[in-house]
């Protein structure tokens, strides 16, 4: 009985749209075309190698000894079929790593690395000194370049003096998100046609962070692992299944064959989050930036859901909306995945281990130090 109420529709009125306008279009690598074949060609190219410094390898076309290490079996093979979509949709020329945390994750997780691009001028910068340093160790050549290529290639001018090429990422099956599902409580998020790699890359990272057993989006007419998604996600995409599927309601229902309930997040929804059965196998689906979840897709869900709201913005941009119902889904989880037991008994743990327990104004005090920290070390 409660499976027949939990597959009860609680859809909400009509024209439902999860519409995210609060977050940028496009703005993560919308060019394409002759600029694209530019700055495919310039990062070809290269530029003059400095006489001091680094030393650029040489050997600029060797291969990197590292071989990416991932966890869910046979998606490894890298998969070379780039979607031409739009808003930065998987552009051929995306194979780039950019900025220094994420160039230290792909180093840390051994995801297949031909070269690294260092700026000429970044010589004296003792942090880029230690990921030289890195590069070396791993056996990944390296060559310095003018900073203004580096830009030509950055998806959002952040790069801090480094850019990795990469192969093609290589994307996961569905039957190796499902896999790495187990039986037990999981989240696979799938993206209904996300077309901006900024909303793309931190949603995936959001994913990451809550252990959720893998990403699913469409390979057309979406945004896929580029420059920009490296860049937003932190590196995520390399921890994190993600499968392109050609048929997304397909995809949700062989999700449903796999124990998964699925719901959708929208505006319109009737139920908040905070009353969702989101406990177990939740397949949790995104709208797109601008037309929310297609009709197709919402005759998919089992259930809908929105985040209340008080203020008089619309609503959130899909990235941070995702961030939420994915913490959602833990907290709704929390005694199966953390050992948790309720509110307190984190703190109740920590004692007994002798660690020191915060009051909330310290432990955010705290926080916000080592956020200080982390920016300024990045």
């Amino acid at each position: 009985m409660a499976d027949k109420n939990r597959r009860a529709s609680q859809r909400g009125g009509a024209g439902f749209g999860d519409r995210a306008r609060g977050g940028a279009r496009g703005g993560s690598g919308s060019r394409g075309g002759s600029a694209g074949d530019k700055r495919s060609r310039a990062a070809r190219s290269g530029g003059a190698r400095g006489g001091s410094g680094f030393r650029s390898d040489a050997a600029g076309d060797k291969r990197g000894k590292s071989g990416y290490r991932r966890g869910y079996g046979a998606a490894g093979a890298p998969h070379a079929d780039r979607a031409r979509g739009q808003g930065g949709a998987g552009r051929a020329e995306d194979t780039y790593i950019e900025g220094r945390r994420a160039t230290a994750e792909a180093l840390r997780s051994g995801f297949p690395v031909k070269r690294a691009l260092i700026a000429q001028d970044a010589r004296a910068d003792e942090n880029l000194a230690r990921i030289v340093y890195d590069l070396r160790s791993a056996g990944v050549p390296f060559k310095e370049v003018p900073r203004a290529q580096l830009d030509r290639i950055s998806s959002h001018g952040a790069h801090q003096g480094i850019v990795l090429e990469t192969a093609p990422f290589p994307y996961a099956s569905l039957e190796d998100v499902i896999q790495r599902a187990g039986t037990g409580a999981a989240l696979v998020v799938v993206l209904d046609h996300v077309t901006d790699e900024g909303n793309f890359g931190a949603i995936v990272r959001s994913a990451e962070v809550v252990g959720a057993a893998g990403v699913v989006i469409a390979n057309k007419r979406a945004a896929a692992v580029g420059v920009g998604a490296y860049k937003t996600s932190a590196g995520a995409v390399m921890h994190l299944p993600i499968a392109r599927v050609p048929n997304l309601p397909a995809a949700v229902e062989r999700l449903k064959e796999a124990g998964f309930w699925v719901g959708g997040s929208s505006e319109h929804a009737r139920e908040s989050v905070w009353g969702a059965p989101l406990s177990g196998r939740i397949a949790l689906v995104m709208g797109s930036e601008g037309a929310g979840i297609s009709r197709l897709m919402l005759d998919k869900c089992d259930f809908l859901v929105k985040l209340p709201q008080r203020g008089l913005t619309e609503s959130l941009n899909v990235a941070q909306a995702a961030t939420v119902m994915c913490y959602e889904w833990l907290r709704a989880n929390q005694g199966e995945l953390l050992g948790d037991n309720g509110p307190g008994s984190q703190s109740a743990a920590s004692a007994e281990k002798g660690a020191p327990v915060l009051e909330p104004a310290e432990a955010a005090a705290a926080q916000a130090d080592a956020d200080g920290g982390a920016k300024a070390g990045a």
